[in-house]
């Protein structure tokens, strides 16, 4: 059974730091393309950063040069370093293991329970 579990949440004033992690458990880390979501009441989830099994990362433009996705195969591990936040960066972060595989096609989405972000003075 797959287990996402995010902590570091929490309240920061604007331009203060924060550092979420998602320990994961029951399947082969090294092989999912990590990522990191949030959501505010009333607005559809939205990919924040990404990571893929190979080290690439992707980011939201609303974001890129502030957060930072990094990821750990030892501890099965994916980090979100945010840098500068702001109180629209204010959401429930999810934290999301995705694969996709060819024979079969088939797609794989697992979820954790998510953690609150809230970027206020």
């Amino acid at each position: 059974q797959v287990h996402l579990v995010e902590s570091g949440g929490g309240l920061v004033q604007p331009g203060g730091s924060l550092r979420l992690s998602c320990a994961a458990s029951g399947l082969i880390f090294s092989i999912y393309t990590m990522g990191w979501y949030r959501q505010v009441p009333g607005k559809t989830r939205e990919l924040v950063a990404a990571i893929t099994s190979d080290g690439n990362a992707h980011y939201a433009e609303s974001v890129k040069g502030r957060f930072t996705i990094s990821s750990d195969n030892g501890k099965n591990t994916v980090y979100l370093q945010m840098n500068g936040l702001k109180p629209e960066d204010t959401a429930v972060y999810y934290c999301n293991a995705h694969k996709l595989t060819v024979f079969p096609v088939k797609s794989y989405d697992y979820w954790g329970q998510g953690t609150q972000v809230t970027v206020s003075s």
